[in-house]
Order: structure tokens, then sequence, then C-alpha cells
């Protein structure tokens, strides 16, 4: 694979959406979980793509129950969530696994690409992050613990 715009993903209305649909725009890939310490960070995602859609970004988010089983809902359940308790309006996605046997292919080339620490390809915890350019190219991974606003000027610098 040469770029995240091979994959398509389905929706959490189960509709699939080819991320091509997405060239020429920064993406922000984001794991996300609803019962996580990091769940206040949609409210930053939120920030961020509200602020920098008409400048080309768009946060996508990957709901994943492999870290402390913090994503247990179905796909309707974690909509609900995210719209009522964050006003999430970026696109979000149905549940997938990033890490072991059952990793979806989009996480397994995000981790190629963009390497972790040291090296590492595998995903520490929820709100990891993955910053695409114009050209759907891994720019740069960011820690779950890198808030949204911390990310900005990074983004920034792509927009």
């Amino acid at each position: 694979m040469s770029s995240i715009y091979e994959f398509s993903m389905p929706r959490l209305n189960g509709k699939e959406q080819s991320l091509s649909d997405y060239k020429g725009q920064v993406l922000l890939v984001v794991n996300t979980a609803s019962k996580c310490g990091f769940t206040p960070q949609f409210e930053g995602l939120e920030t961020l793509f509200k602020d920098l859609k008409d400048k080309g970004l768009v946060v996508l988010g990957f709901p994943c129950n492999q870290f402390g089983k913090q994503d247990p809902g179905n796909d309707d359940e974690i909509g609900e969530f995210c719209q009522i308790n964050y006003g999430v309006s970026f696109p979000m996605f149905s549940k997938v696994e990033v890490n072991g046997d059952n990793t979806v292919p989009l996480y397994k080339y995000l981790k190629s690409e963009g390497p972790g620490l040291l090296g590492t390809e595998g995903i520490k915890w929820n709100f990891t992050k993955f910053l695409i350019n114009r050209e759907g190219k891994v720019v740069k991974r960011f820690a779950p613990k890198d808030k949204p606003e911390a990310i900005r000027k990074a983004i920034e610098a792509l927009l």
C-alpha cells in the first residue's frame, strides 16, 4: 500500500467509506474510547476539526475496545455517546482492532509507516494519533498523552 487512500472502512452507520474521499486533505486518525482517562480529548479533537476543517483538516475516529475494555458499546451507542457528550461532528467509524491477529489493514499500514518510540509498531493505548499529509502519507505519530491542542502547530504546518 502506498497511501491511506487505498483503504475503505465502515462508518458507525455501517456504510463503507473509501478513504480516497479525503484526498487532498490533512487527516488526523485517532483510535478512540468512550470510557478512558483520555476520553475528554474528544473535546479537543472536535475543536481542532471545527477550527481547521475549512483549511483542509479532517479528524477520523476509530473506536477500539482493546485497551482496558474501555469502549464496550456497539456502534450506535458509541455514536450517541460521542455526540451527546462531546458534540462530535467529525467522521467516526466502526469499532476496530489496532493490535494483534485481528488488526485491521488500515492500522497495519499506519503502524508500519508511523512507528512509535524506538521503532515499535504496537499501539500502546487509546487516543494514539497519526497525522497524514495531503498526499495520504503518515507524517507523524503522537502518543495518547499528546493532547489535541498540543499538536495543533504540527497540523497547521501541513495546512
